[in-house]
């Protein structure tokens, strides 16, 4: 069952160590799936290409998927797209999942393959996109990467699903704070917002509808250009159950 309207969960958290299994997904993971409105036993397509699709970690996922009642399916491009249909399995899903990497590296195999027209369509129809560091900022105008180096740089070419910039790890990356507000300042980047590890921003078609929270305490955050200064205004998140 599709969600009401195109629905974008962009983080920077969603899975934890496990209980049982190596990792488990986490609150956000896990209200993404309810905002899909899943019946039965929720479909959840795991895109791993910012980290190169590593086939011990998806291992991991599958397991978690196991343990916590979740099907998950993963969509993978090396060494060769895992589907000739990548539009078709990913309208069968409840939740897409992007996990985190380079999101310089993701964003050309996706464009080179066609997995970005694809997600379009799903996003389209009520397939609720979602994921962390790299699968957020993907779906935004751009953010801080350190795709390039360790030394943080801006993306300005992301799919731009949404019409803002990202900044993810706001509060445990020394780089990434400074960064994101000169970038938004200077206009190498517009508005946005920026989420610390543990947030999540729901967005209900473009327009942001809440911040959330799986770990007690941690804020999100909209910057916007003022002169040319950054203006940086705190959004309290709702703490979601079973969060830390």
């Amino acid at each position: 069952m599709p969600a009401d309207t195109p629905t974008i969960l962009a983080t920077s958290g969603g899975l934890r160590r496990g209980r049982r299994t190596e990792v488990e997904f986490s609150p956000l993971v896990l209200h993404a799936i309810e905002l899909s409105g899943a019946t039965g036993r929720p479909r959840l397509c795991h895109i791993g290409t910012a980290g190169g699709d590593q086939r011990g970690f998806q291992a991991w996922l599958s397991a978690a998927g196991e343990a916590q009642g979740i099907t998950v399916t993963h969509l993978s491009l090396f060494a060769m797209p895992s589907t000739g249909d990548m539009t078709g399995l990913l309208l069968e899903q409840d939740v897409v999942w992007v996990g985190g990497g380079s999101v310089a590296n993701l964003l050309a195999l996706w464009r080179l393959h066609g997995l970005d027209q694809a997600l379009r369509q799903a996003w389209q129809a009520g397939v609720v996109l979602s994921g962390v560091s790299a699968g957020s900022i993907c779906w935004h105008i751009g953010g801080t990467t350190d795709s390039f180096g360790p030394d943080l740089r801006p993306v300005t070419d992301g799919l731009a699903f949404l019409p803002y910039s990202n900044g993810v790890h706001y509060d445990s990356e020394a780089q990434r704070r400074p960064l994101y507000q000169r970038l938004v300042a200077d206009g190498t980047l517009p508005d946005g917002y920026a989420t610390d590890d543990g947030t999540g921003l729901l967005y209900c078609g473009t327009q942001l509808a809440e911040a959330l929270s799986e770990i007690s305490g941690k804020g999100t955050y909209r910057v916007t250009r003022d002169g040319d200064q950054a203006r940086e205004e705190r959004i309290e998140p709702r703490v979601l159950p079973g969060a830390d």
